[in-house]
């Protein structure tokens, strides 16, 4: 994704985010249709083929031809009006039986949204995503002078605040190597990291609960980070506030108070959903009536 481009788009001076390019091990006409989908999560809006080939690279022959596919398969309508494409109601409802108590049932959004209004700072939900930090939702600042952080951006876990917070929970040699090999794999001008540097900010999370970062990525930025407590065998979540560096150091503590607070709360309405959702069942299973 072009960030040049896509801040000229969304009227943001600051965009940042994004680390996704083509790959090794990925059918390119798959992906280009996946990152299709994630470039109007971003936008938020219909827009032209145009449009859509210049935010990706990609050529617009091919990129009008994979258009016309969604369309045709039902993920994407065509406006004749405006000769946008936009995405259908069958995108919105795709996975949304996917951890139920926790997405389709509000619970995560609420939290984002949560501190968010709290902090007037973006809010990002963050996954592994095999060496990345993967930004799955984004709720953006509504301070004036703010990081637009595009969803679907993805960071180096050895260097980031959710990467440091999702590395926590791994075993040590699990850490070295991935730390190993994004050092390995990492461009011309990209600094390598110390492992035993590392080790050492990984034992700080392990030990804090939480994770800062100041001016490791974006310059100007960074990120505090705590993680959501699963349940079961859910996937390892991280939210962060990200923020410019001279805000994260004024309200650093303020900022980690209120995630403390807010994923408490999350925790408690957890809690209480489950044992609501086990009574009903409980009931069912006797014959009586399910409420839902």
């Amino acid at each position: 994704m072009q960030l040049r481009r896509l801040s000229r788009s969304l009227g943001e001076l600051n965009v940042v985010g994004w680390s996704g390019t083509e790959t090794d091990g990925v059918v390119k006409s798959a992906g280009r249709a996946l990152k299709i989908l994630e470039l109007f999560d971003v936008l938020r809006r219909e827009a032209p083929v145009s449009e859509v080939s210049d935010l990706l690279d990609l050529p617009q022959s091919s990129t009008s031809v994979l258009l016309r596919s969604m369309v045709v398969m039902g993920y994407l309508h065509f406006n004749p009006n405006t000769r946008a494409f936009g995405p259908t109601i069958r995108v919105a409802l795709l996975g949304n039986w996917v951890n139920g108590p926790m997405i389709s049932d509000g619970l995560l959004m609420r939290l984002l949204q949560r501190v968010n209004a709290r902090t007037g700072e973006a809010v990002v939900a963050a996954v592994r995503n095999q060496i990345w930090s993967e930004y799955v939702h984004v709720v953006q600042s509504m301070n004036p002078v703010r990081l637009f952080v595009v969803k679907g951006s993805r960071r180096p876990l050895i260097r980031s605040g959710t990467g440091l917070v999702l590395l926590a929970d791994l075993p040590d040699a699990v850490i070295k190597r991935i730390a190993m090999r994004t050092n390995a794999e990492s461009g011309v001008g990209e600094p390598h990291q110390s492992i035993q540097t590392l080790m050492d900010n990984v034992a700080g999370v392990r030990e804090q609960g939480w994770a800062c970062t100041l001016d490791t990525i974006t310059k100007g930025g960074g990120m505090v980070a705590m993680r959501l407590p699963q349940i079961g065998e859910e996937e390892p979540l991280v939210v962060g506030i990200p923020s410019m560096t001279a805000d994260l150091r004024e309200n650093r503590d303020r900022y980690l108070e209120i995630l403390r607070e807010e994923i408490n709360r999350y925790s408690e309405s957890r809690q209480v959903h489950a044992t609501s959702e086990k009574d009903s069942l409980e009931a069912w299973a006797e014959g009586g009536v399910l409420h839902l």
